[in-house]
């Protein structure tokens, strides 16, 4: 057709090749150029000039101390798990991308907030990928109700923004960007001029009218979100949906947020009845966890403001292969060959040797490194079969001489232990040298991973309360 040109847009700094190329010249990404379709007639560019967005209505420039500050007003979702992530719920006039792999339980997690929402506050939910009769059918089994709940079924920008002119709701939900087109670009929908033209819309909506929007992006096959780059930029806060489809329980962490902090998780699980909030996430965590034998270690790592109690598995065993195998789930995979250096290096365990597959339960991803003493504690337990006690927890940070260093925010990782029934807790030794904790857990100040091996062979520290 006249006018229409097909190019190649690199999904990470928009650059346009006439070619796919594998590596993109700009911002040096491989793999990155996606095929779209772009209108080069005079009369195309008219209308997208006529199409532009921007966020407020003044243009002139005004000194900073003659603005006024917009209140902050931020509406409960109803699920403290999700208000947790968003730093206290909803702002108004912002706009939030939930990402996640497909059924993940985005949907039902949006379908459920709504329709709390919707007994106090008009809410407009669009959906682009089901009928409502599909959407009638979840909300029946998920029990929403919500009185000022509305409902679209419609993948038009320009339909949508003028029904929501209309119904001028105070919550705006949209299922998912990546279905929505603009009537004024000639891609197809999901391209990446859909996706930036589509989400611009929404959030010079959302900063001109105050309208708290949610977006639902889908991820690729590598895990990271499709469309441009510059989708996670645009927005104020990105939220990760994860979790295995195999488990009930699902992490909500948050990867951007200009309103909150972004150490924040949220715990729950997925039941039949929709997804239900887990309060106390260290209890699950540990359920169902082996007694009596070698390989497995509690440790209390911080998420955000929020103390938890994670347990790491080790197991190490003679390989038949001439390259041993390194199997890490839920820790980093360089760390894990680090303490496997230093274990080998200073107490000559031959893990050379042997297979080492590394897990953690539930889930969790670990990446401080005040976890490094419970993995190097689990490591030595399985290649020696000594047994690390139930009631024993191990927090710590291992340096490359093998010393333990001192990690942050103790006192609340001391507590969470304590009344999750641990007794004794193996921690270093610089934390307590200059502040000692009152607790009735039994601290066990270490120095290295030589001490670490030590008290393992033992099975028992001859050192008391400190």
């Amino acid at each position: 057709m006249k006018g229409l040109k097909t190019v190649y847009i690199c999904s990470t700094c928009e650059y346009e090749s006439p070619k796919w190329m594998g590596k993109c010249p700009k911002c040096g990404a491989w793999n990155s150029f996606v095929e779209d379709v772009i209108d080069t007639s005079p009369q195309s560019k008219i209308a997208e000039a006529k199409h532009g967005y921007s966020i407020g209505s003044d243009s002139r420039a005004t000194p900073l101390d003659q603005l006024e500050a917009d209140c902050c007003i931020r509406s409960l979702t109803g699920l403290g798990e999700l208000d947790r992530v968003l730093g206290g719920g909803l702002v108004k006039g912002s706009v939030v991308l939930l990402t996640g792999e497909p059924g993940i339980g985005k949907s039902t997690l949006l379908l459920q907030i709504s329709g709390i929402l919707g007994e106090t506050r008009k809410v407009l939910y669009i959906s682009g990928e089901e009928s409502s009769g599909q959407l009638k059918l979840r909300a029946a089994r998920l029990g929403v109700k919500g009185r000022e709940l509305l409902v679209l079924t419609e993948t038009n920008i320009d339909k949508i923004l003028k029904e929501t002119d209309r119904v001028k709701p105070d919550v705006l939900i949209v299922d998912s960007i990546q279905t929505m087109f603009s009537p004024q670009s000639a891609s197809s929908p999901g391209s990446v001029t859909q996706v930036r033209e589509s989400a611009l819309s929404f959030i010079s909506k959302a900063k001109n009218d105050g309208i708290s929007v949610i977006l639902v992006g889908h991820v690729n096959k590598e895990g990271s979100i499709a469309g441009p780059k510059l989708l996670e930029h645009m927005v104020d806060a990105v939220l990760c949906f994860e979790g295995e489809h195999q488990q009930a329980y699902r992490i909500i962490r948050s990867v951007k947020n200009r309103f909150g902090s972004t150490n924040e998780i949220g715990v729950f699980e997925m039941t039949d009845k929709g997804l239900c909030e887990v309060p106390n996430p260290s209890e699950v965590l540990l359920a169902g966890r082996p007694k009596k034998v070698s390989g497995n270690c509690a440790l209390c790592t911080i998420e955000g403001t929020r103390p938890l109690i994670a347990e790491v598995q080790a197991l190490v065993t003679t390989t038949s292969f001439p390259s041993p195998r390194r199997t890490v789930n839920g820790m980093d995979y360089s760390r894990i060959y680090l303490i496997l250096a230093v274990l080998e290096k200073r107490l000559g365990l031959k893990f050379s040797a042997n297979d080492v597959y590394i897990n953690v339960i539930g889930g969790m991803r670990l990446d401080e490194p005040a976890s490094d003493a419970a993995a190097a504690l689990a490591l030595m337990s399985s290649i020696t079969d000594k047994i690390v006690p139930e009631d024993l927890l191990a927090i710590g940070e291992i340096g490359l001489a093998g010393e333990c260093r001192a990690v942050s925010n103790l006192e609340s990782r001391v507590k969470e232990a304590e009344r999750l029934g641990f007794k004794r807790i193996i921690l270093p030794y610089r934390n307590i040298e200059k502040r000692p904790i009152d607790t009735s857990v039994r601290l066990i100040p270490i120095k290295s991973v030589y001490e670490m091996l030590s008290l393992l062979a033992n099975g028992e520290s001859s050192e008391g309360n400190v």
